[in-house]
């Protein structure tokens, strides 16, 4: 088995010269004065860092080593971290310590990725997916998600947070695995073991802002951030090539040290939508180019966006500009629709799709968007998104459940708690087994009891704020604050961290057990029969019918011309229609004989899926 050492070089942070000495640069043009302070002795030895051209200071010292711990002083006043600091070993306000990248001998060299229409993803948060709560707990239970079927572990965002429990978007060092989750030699012997059993790793990035606690960026560097637009956390970051170049490159540095550094398959970047970059090429085309020619050059790598704009452009290859493209993007429109159908939900965005449901969700399964510009209710009269029909179905990643939809429910509660069995049933079948690439979210395959609430760790008042923001998110429930603090898990507490840990213990009981059997079945079917037929293939190749206002009936055109065939009836009433009866069975809810003893009537929730082959 070949080895690998892989370090990302990168203009800012720490270097490790081969004589042993170490490089420090800090890119702080709004500070006057600058000190590298070592810390581990007493007292701290303090060196003045040399100004450089473009608001830079530098310092290349002996005195430092791998292990060194260190932070910067600004103007004889401030301690800060290391912004692009490989490790903070005492949380986020604490030093920055030296990391020897190239420490690390990868075994997993002979690696050369998967396509992307084999992604099969499954999203799970670090802290909580195993009791552990690390990234070794994660590496334990890698043969597990082998064997569901799953191809791409999805790992909530890892850069350092405040605190111990975070879900990982209040991250404020974009380089640094937070230490509660382990090393970073930890993170990369989960990522090379991943790739020793054939699964794909992915990183969740956050671009669009920065959390509230622990970023001292605005102190020395506020060309970083620029008033002109809002976002729900803040000041948005400053994109503007001519204003803030290096904050530019910031991002994408951290981008593309993710890709090399710890060989992650992919990246999904985090609501892009609040990312502000009128330039051209913008930022995400410029860190999607970035990274293709890069990390990306001679093996897969893999980006997805979340983007509540459903901007298509973004996810086509243009032959112009041939590396400035996302391979998919979460798509909202998918859960939504199928929420409605499966709660009669429609408060908030559910508002958008409780006319005509079951168009909406033809559209999703045939073209990608349910909105391709047409006019949102929920966002006020405006217009979302753009037509999309001529992108790949792989441009669009189906769900049924992820952090954020059940997290910013006020109980955290997953789907299953919220339909009947018989109608989740139907619903997972079509997520598992449409082409467009599925994902699940950590125990879902097992219906998991256990909740999953927004969590955190931050300073008192800050925390306290946090939780009073929680309350009034919820006025709907018209609890009282004392019975809403009863009732629900505040951010803060600890019993809303422990209520997420995964309940493994479930996964031997029943109905769990039925349920993670299904979600395998499942699984072997789409690896079989649908995915070495998806590649490529476009809304142009897809069409759906309505069969009743709970029903339709879906073909897709598939790369060797056999045709995939779904009719579903996602209600509570039978629906006469024509259902294909002659056609191989691949799929069906309901047993076979059952079908076959009735004459075009759908039962309720009742899903089929047939595999018609191209006969010459």
């Amino acid at each position: 088995m070949s080895t690998a050492h892989r370090c990302h070089s990168m203009p800012f942070g720490t270097h490790i010269l081969d004589d042993g000495r170490v490089n420090f640069r800090l890119w702080a043009p709004g500070a006057d004065k600058v000190e590298l302070c070592l810390q581990g002795n007493a007292p701290e030895f303090k060196l003045l860092m040399a100004a450089e051209a473009d608001g830079w200071y530098g310092i290349t010292t002996e005195h430092a080593g791998i292990g060194t711990y260190y932070q910067y002083r600004i103007d004889d006043k401030r301690y800060v971290p290391d912004p692009a600091s490989r490790y903070q070993p005492e949380d986020v306000n604490g030093p920055s310590q030296v990391i020897d990248p190239e420490g690390w001998q990868w075994q997993d060299n002979d690696w050369t990725g998967r396509p992307w229409e084999d992604a099969v993803f499954y999203e799970l948060h670090v802290g909580t997916f195993s009791e552990e709560g690390t990234f070794a707990g994660v590496k334990k239970r890698l043969d597990y998600l082998v064997d569901l079927g799953i191809t791409a572990v999805q790992l909530m965002p890892v850069a350092d947070f405040s605190g111990q429990r975070n879900w990982g978007y209040d991250g404020v060092l974009p380089f640094a695995p937070d230490s509660s989750y382990g090393t970073a030699d930890e993170l990369k012997d989960l990522i090379a073991t991943a790739h020793l059993k054939g699964l794909m790793v992915f990183n969740d990035v956050v671009y669009s802002h920065f959390g509230p606690e622990g970023n001292y960026l605005h102190l020395y560097a506020p060309a970083f951030f620029t008033d002109r637009f809002q976002t729900p956390w803040g000041n948005t970051v400053n994109f503007d090539p001519e204003q803030s170049y290096w904050g530019r490159q910031f991002f994408i540095h951290n981008a593309l040290y993710w890709l090399e550094e710890y060989h992650f398959d992919g990246l999904r970047l985090d609501a892009v939508h609040a990312i502000f970059d009128d330039s051209s090429p913008d930022i995400l085309e410029e860190l999607a180019e970035a990274a293709r020619l890069g990390p990306g050059y001679d093996r897969p790598v893999h980006l997805v966006l979340e983007n509540d704009n459903n901007t298509a452009h973004y996810l086509r290859l243009n032959p112009l500009s041939p590396y400035r493209y996302f391979n998919a993007q979460w798509n909202d429109d998918f859960h939504h629709v199928l929420h409605v159908l499966l709660t009669g939900e429609t408060a908030g965005y559910y508002q958008d799709y409780k006319q005509q449901p079951i168009s909406h969700l033809g559209r999703c399964l045939t073209e990608g968007f349910a909105y391709q510009g047409e006019v949102s209710e929920y966002r006020d009269g405006k217009q979302r998104g753009e037509p999309c029909s001529d992108l790949p179905l792989s441009a669009f990643i189906s769900f049924l459940q992820n952090h954020d939809q059940i997290g910013n429910r006020a109980s955290g509660e997953r789907i299953s708690a919220l339909c009947a069995p018989e109608a989740l049933h139907a619903v997972t079948a079509i997520l598992l087994l449409a082409p467009s690439p599925p994902l699940l979210f950590m125990g879902q395959e097992w219906a998991c009891s256990q909740p999953f609430t927004y969590f955190v760790d931050f300073p008192e008042e800050l925390g306290n704020q946090v939780n009073q923001a929680r309350l009034h998110e919820f006025p709907k429930l018209k609890f009282t604050d004392t019975e809403l603090q009863n009732d629900l898990l505040l951010p803060t507490s600890i019993q809303a961290f422990q209520a997420a840990k995964l309940a493994w213990d479930e996964l031997n009981q029943e109905p769990h057990h039925q349920w993670l059997e299904y979600h395998q079945k499942l699984l072997q079917i789409r690896s079989r029969y649908i995915i070495p037929r998806i590649k490529d293939i476009t809304g142009k190749q897809a069409h759906y019918r309505l069969l009743s206002d709970k029903a339709l009936s879906v073909q897709w055109r598939l790369n060797d011309d056999s045709t995939l065939i779904l009719v579903a009836n996602l209600g509570g009433e039978p629906v006469s229609a024509d259902y294909f009866s002659n056609r191989e069975l691949l799929f069906a809810s309901h047993s076979k004989a059952d079908i076959n003893s009735r004459y075009n009537r759908l039962n309720p929730w009742e899903v089929i899926f047939y595999l018609e082959e191209f006969r010459k």
